[in-house]
């Protein structure tokens, strides 16, 4: 079942090593098909380079192993939450990337600072909350997906498809495996950028884009009057 999934799912995993996201098998990307409320994810531990369509594994909603002869990755109840809070979106990316990493480690959002990140978030990225201590020892992965919802209470995922989870790394989402991937992406260039666009100014702060400069990148490219692209 869910075959093309499958292969969309594998093919996002590998674009992590294509785009420089991960080192060794620090990163994950599903995909969620609506019809059946199933997901497909990676499974836990093993190098992108060897994955085939039939190791992907597929999840219910419940946590439970529909398909799959290997262990889905331990990151799976996160994917989990977000699926099941976040309608509309039906691919996840989960990376350790070095700079949206850095912004997690410092527990900062990342601020819009320039129309490259106009053009796919509207507005910061958030950082979240630190999780408790007894988050963290009674359901680590899940409450992991808990903060991220939290951080989105004013703020609609799909507008803002990237989130930094404080003192972990980022997750990135979107309506397909291929989009999620194409927006971490993006998430972990801006996070670059605007780390070091920071350096240059005199208080170590970036400089804000501009709310009306912002509102037009973001929404030539996704208003209901878009009009970049073909």
């Amino acid at each position: 079942m869910l075959e093309n999934l499958k292969q969309e799912v594998l093919e996002a995993n590998q674009g992590l090593e294509t785009y420089d996201l991960v080192t060794f098998t620090w990163g994950n990307v599903s995909g969620f098909d609506p019809e059946s409320e199933n997901l497909v994810i990676k499974p836990s531990g093993v190098p992108y380079s060897k994955l085939q369509p039939e190791d992907m594994v597929v999840v219910s909603l419940d946590g439970q192993v529909v398909e799959g002869k290997l262990k889905p990755s331990s990151d799976t109840p996160t994917h989990i939450e977000l699926y099941k809070a976040f309608p509309g979106v039906k691919g996840i990316v989960h990376t350790h990337s070095d700079w949206g990493t850095a912004w997690a480690q410092a527990g900062k959002g990342i601020p819009c600072a320039g129309t490259t990140q106009a053009d796919y978030f509207n507005g910061e990225i958030p950082c979240t909350r630190r999780l408790t201590k007894e988050e963290v020892e009674q359901d680590y992965e899940k409450y992991t997906g808990t903060v991220i919802i939290e951080a989105f209470e004013h703020t609609e995922p799909l507008e803002v498809p990237g989130v930094v989870v404080h003192g972990h790394a980022p997750f990135a989402w979107g309506n397909s495996p291929e989009n999620a991937l194409h927006n971490a992406v993006v998430l972990e260039k801006t996070s670059k950028m605007t780390f070091l666009s920071s350096q240059l100014s005199e208080d170590g702060k970036p400089e804000l884009l501009d709310d009306y400069v912002l509102n037009k990148h973001y929404e030539r490219k996704h208003g209901k009057n878009a009009y970049y692209g073909q």
